[in-house]
């Protein structure tokens, strides 16, 4: 019984390591890609226009602030693929918002990842583990012409 419960502790032991050293590895990853893979593949229907970090010329802001946070399952996939179907899920669930809302565009769109703003007109932040990767985004609801 004692060599069980003093096994069991070495084993846990071991394991201990491994969970305090998780991987989070930061990705910045061109945003269009992703954009053009997602309607490609009929996940976006294209009715809604994505603009990072910038807004047409007289656009119409309806709703500011919009935020997701979208995570995947990253094991056994690379972390550009796992990022790809996190920022998807990210753009589809903004899609959804922006048609229930009336609007035709997300603008000003940034990624959010803890509340730690990015800026960029060309890609997204992106964080990959060995299980798990995660996207989040900013962004505003508007009409534009």
């Amino acid at each position: 019984m004692k060599l069980k419960t003093i096994l069991a502790v070495f084993l846990t032991a071991l394991c201990l390591p491994i969970v305090s050293q998780a991987r989070d590895t930061t990705h910045f990853l061109n945003f269009n890609e992703v954009l053009q893979e997602a309607l490609a593949a009929g996940r976006l229907d294209g009715s809604v226009k994505f603009y990072l970090d910038s807004q047409p010329s007289g656009a119409k802001v309806i709703r500011k602030g919009l935020t997701t946070s979208k995570k995947t399952n990253a094991f056994n996939k690379s972390d550009q693929a796992a990022c790809s179907w996190a920022l998807q899920s990210a753009l589809i669930q903004f899609e959804t918002a922006a048609k229930n809302a009336g609007a035709n565009a997300v603008v000003n769109l940034v990624s959010n990842y803890k509340h730690n703003v990015y800026k960029s007109r060309d890609n997204y932040e992106c964080h990959a583990g060995g299980i798990l990767a995660g996207v989040a985004l900013k962004g505003d609801l508007a009409k534009t012409r």
